[in-house]
């Protein structure tokens, strides 16, 4: 399964470690998915959801 939302669709990111002599090395950041009981067009499902999606009340949570 990708580390990706299913609901906004928010996946990794890309950037540079830099250090205190700007040396530069490729880095991830990853987004904070977290496993949810959704109910997904009218079936509870478990998908990958973002705490963004989570707080905003874009998911149906079931119990």
């Amino acid at each position: 399964m990708a580390r990706i939302c299913a609901i906004c669709g928010k996946g990794r990111s890309v950037g540079h470690n830099v250090s205190h002599a700007n040396n530069k090395t490729k880095r991830i950041w990853q987004p904070n998915l977290q496993t949810v009981r959704a109910r997904v067009s009218g079936q509870v499902r478990r998908i990958l959801v973002c705490t963004n999606c989570i707080h905003s009340g874009r998911v149906e949570k079931v119990a």
